[in-house]
């Protein structure tokens, strides 16, 4: 069986230790790896919301957020080779992709993505089909990323004490 309690408090003491002896640089880096893995989870949001207690909680958002937004590139790099590998076979759906993309306007749904728990994968290889632009991609991305890494930190900053003290009853 699991220990899931010590699992938990072993990693919220590493958190602690990654962001005590790198700051809002460690969790930056944290936040590439982590969301450069495609479909594969990384709990990073564990990472933010013990941060978001030991630090500044807007800077540690900010810091997630940026890094998080360039771990993304990976998956819409997938979406370009993707595209590429389609594109003899399905030359009328890669270019029907394409025109919806500029007419529906992708930028909201890469924020909802990138601001909920829903894939950011997922539209980041949509958005690599499409050819839709990376600077949108990107921003998108940071704005999302940010808001949702914000809220980690701001609950992490109220929250971590009481989250710890249901590990220790009983």
């Amino acid at each position: 069986m699991v220990d899931f309690a010590g699992f938990t408090q072993w990693f919220l003491e590493w958190s602690n230790s990654v962001a005590s002896t790198w700051g809002y640089l460690g969790i930056f880096f944290i936040s590439i790896i982590a969301n450069a893995t495609i479909i594969l989870p990384f709990p990073l949001f564990l990472v933010v919301f013990a941060a978001g207690a030991f630090l500044n909680p807007w800077l540690v958002g900010l810091s997630a957020g940026l890094g998080s937004a360039i771990g993304e590139f990976t998956a819409y790099g997938v979406g370009i080779g993707s595209r590429e590998a389609l594109k003899s076979n399905y030359k009328k759906w890669v270019k029907k992709v394409e025109k919806w993309a500029e007419k529906s306007g992708l930028f909201p749904l890469v924020v909802l993505f990138a601001a909920t728990p829903l894939p950011a994968d997922v539209i980041g290889i949509f958005c690599g089909m499409a050819r839709y632009d990376i600077r949108k991609f990107f921003l998108g991305m940071f704005i999302g990323k940010t808001i949702m890494s914000v809220a980690l930190a701001w609950g992490g900053f109220y929250g971590l004490g009481w989250v710890l003290s249901l590990f220790t009853l009983g």
